[in-house]
């Protein structure tokens, strides 16, 4: 039911859950025509602002840190890597893979230029952590009010 047939029907319509199954429907109408990553943005991330810099977590299990790429070019910044395939032991057959394997490169554009040469990297439990100075020129500047003679 797309839109209400009565006026009871009026009082128990949400357009919410409407738009919720259409968009399940859509799904799985689609699911096998196209790539299940295609509409995925890997890795996810979160950015954190703050008056001197930013903090940008990215999860990445599995990938080998020397397979990443982090670069910075004025407000943004780029992470590129490769995630290889996991291989199935002797005797097993692989029943699912929903990690994605391959290439990957993600571009987040920050919301003021960055100090490349003290950006900071870390990779701990499959989590990478980078911390992005804000350049000197873009940080807020307190201006003195002089009083009125």
């Amino acid at each position: 039911m797309l839109w209400p047939r009565t006026m009871r029907d009026w009082w128990q319509w949400d357009p919410l859950r409407e738009a919720e199954r259409l968009h399940r429907d859509m799904h799985r109408l689609f699911s096998g025509l196209v790539p299940s990553h295609a509409a995925r943005v890997w890795p996810p991330v979160n950015v954190w602002t703050g008056r001197d810099d930013a903090l940008v977590t990215a999860e990445l299990p599995g990938i080998d840190p020397a397979k990443l790429d982090i670069t910075v070019v004025g407000d943004t910044l780029t992470l590129s890597g490769t995630r290889e395939p996991a291989e199935a032991g002797e005797g097993q057959v692989v029943n699912r893979l929903e990690r994605e394997t391959g290439d990957f490169a993600r571009t987040i554009q920050l919301p003021f230029r960055v100090e490349a040469d003290k950006v900071e990297a870390a990779y701990a439990k499959g989590v990478l952590q980078i911390k992005l100075p804000r350049l000197e020129a873009d940080k807020p500047k307190q201006i003195a009010i002089k009083a009125a003679k």
